[in-house]
Formats: C-alpha cells, sequence, structure tokens
C-alpha cells in the first residue's frame, strides 16, 4: 500500500531515481505537445489556443480520479499523502505574480525549462528571470515573511472547505472541466489562428 517511501516498499534512492526518468518523460511529452512554445502557452490568455487548460484539466481530472480509485482499493494511504499547508494571502500573491509572469514571457517555470533545453532563448531569458526573482525573494525574505506566512489553514482540502466528500469534490471538479472544456471551444472557435 502507497505511498511508497513511507511505507519502506521503495528507498529514498530508487524515489529519486523514479522521479529522475519521470522529469524526463514529462518534458519529452510537454515538448512534443508544444509546450516549449511561448506562443502557444500565451494563447490561452489570449483565447486562440487552449491546449493548455485542456491538457492541464485533463491531468488534474486523471490523478484526482487515479488517487480516488487507488484509496478505495486500499492501494494508498490518503492519511499518509502530504499535502502542502494553505497560506491564502500568499497562495493568492504568488498566483497573480506567476500569472503576470506568465502572460508577459509566454512561460511558466517548469516550460520555460523545456524550452531552454531545446535552445529557445526567450525561455533561456526567462529561466534567467525566474533565477533573478528567487534571488530578489530570499534576499528579501525578511521584508516579506509577514506576507508569506499570512492567513495560515494548515493541510487543509478544497473538500473540506466546502464540507462535501472526496467524491462529490470530484464530480464537481469534472463538471466545472467539462464546462471549461466547452468554453474553450467556443473562444478557440472565434479566436484568429496564430501560426507558431
Amino acid at each position: 500500500m502507497g505511498p511508497l517511501i513511507t511505507n519502506g516498499i521503495i528507498s529514498p534512492e530508487t524515489d529519486l531515481l523514479l522521479a529522475f526518468i519521470i522529469g524526463i518523460g514529462f518534458g519529452f511529452v510537454l515538448e512534443s505537445s508544444g509546450f516549449s512554445s511561448s506562443r502557444k502557452l500565451a494563447g490561452v490568455f489570449y483565447g486562440y489556443d487552449m491546449v493548455v487548460l485542456k491538457v492541464f484539466f485533463t491531468a488534474g481530472i486523471t490523478a484526482m480520479t487515479g488517487l480516488l480509485f487507488f484509496s478505495l482499493f486500499g492501494w494508498i494511504d490518503m492519511d499518509m499523502v502530504y499535502i502542502n499547508p494553505t497560506f491564502l494571502t500568499s497562495a493568492i500573491a504568488g498566483g497573480v505574480i506567476m500569472g503576470a509572469g506568465f502572460i508577459m514571457g509566454g512561460f511558466c517555470p517548469g516550460t520555460s525549462l523545456c524550452g531552454a533545453a531545446i535552445g529557445k532563448i526567450d525561455a533561456m531569458v526567462f529561466v534567467g528571470g525566474l533565477f533573478i526573482g528567487v534571488l530578489m525573494f530570499t534576499e528579501g525574505y525578511p521584508l516579506l515573511e509577514g506576507l508569506y506566512n499570512a492567513k495560515p489553514m494548515g493541510m487543509v482540502k478544497i473538500s473540506e472547505i466546502l464540507n462535501v466528500s472526496d467524491g462529490v469534490m470530484a464530480l464537481l471538479f469534472i463538471a466545472m472541466a467539462s464546462g471549461a472544456f466547452w468554453l474553450a471551444e467556443w473562444f478557440e472557435k472565434r479566436s484568429k489562428k496564430v501560426e507558431y
């Protein structure tokens, strides 16, 4: 039963090796899907290419339903799965900053590394900016510590906040994703196609 490391099924070293192999595979899939193109990635914000939205909703649904069924079959103990603590104010601030960077640069951190790995200069500049941003945050942390730790909510799930079961939350998420897919198709049909 999972999690694999916590239950001693695999060693931390094996976990790192698996993470390395999965990371290479993930980068290959990103590049093969065109996610190394800043135009394709920015398309979601301008309405002409919604592939990013569709892929990430599909990934979320796949992971969520997979975990639900693994838990149902007793293959994973969800009480042992780590959930990042939520700090609501800093999460919103970070989302706004990252979203603005995504719109301006056309990359998120993962896709920028993917683009840089295949030699895209705009992606390399974005990665450089990413490291400058990390350095600025690190040096300015004493000034930002209050914001960083604001509104602590602990290791909470949306289903707990809404007071519904994980299964109902999954159905709500799938319904939301279906609506987003329909809306994405509507936007794509009405927007000008962009050559990559």
